[in-house]
Order: structure tokens, then sequence, then C-alpha cells
């Protein structure tokens, strides 16, 4: 099993809707060279579910 990729971000500075989550995690992984296709799957993950669904998979990605 591959390692999980991550993003340095940390979550506890950024504000708790949901879209501004998406789009901090979104920025920062472009900063740091992911592929659309990458973002877009995790994004598809954590949406599709609720929204601590959403928390717990950006959080996966995370490191920070």
């Amino acid at each position: 099993m591959s390692e999980l990729k991550k993003i340095k971000l940390n979550l506890f500075n950024v504000d708790g809707n949901a879209f501004v989550i998406m789009g901090a995690f979104t920025n920062q992984a472009r900063t740091e060279g992911w592929e659309k296709a990458e973002i877009d799957a995790v994004l598809d993950e954590a949406m599709s579910k609720d929204y601590n669904h959403l928390l717990s998979t950006i959080s996966e990605h995370c490191e920070g």
C-alpha cells in the first residue's frame, strides 16, 4: 500500500465552513504541485457524505 499523499496545512487556522476548507486544501495542494486529478479525487471523496466525513477526509491529507 502506498503512503497517503499529504500537504502542509493546519486546519485549525481555517474557517469551519466546508467551502473555505475545500478552498484552502485546493490552494495549498496546487502550491505543492498536486495534479488536478489528485485534488479532485480527495474533494470527491470528501463531499461524498456528510460534513464530518469531509473534515476527516481532508484532515487525512494534511499535516501541519
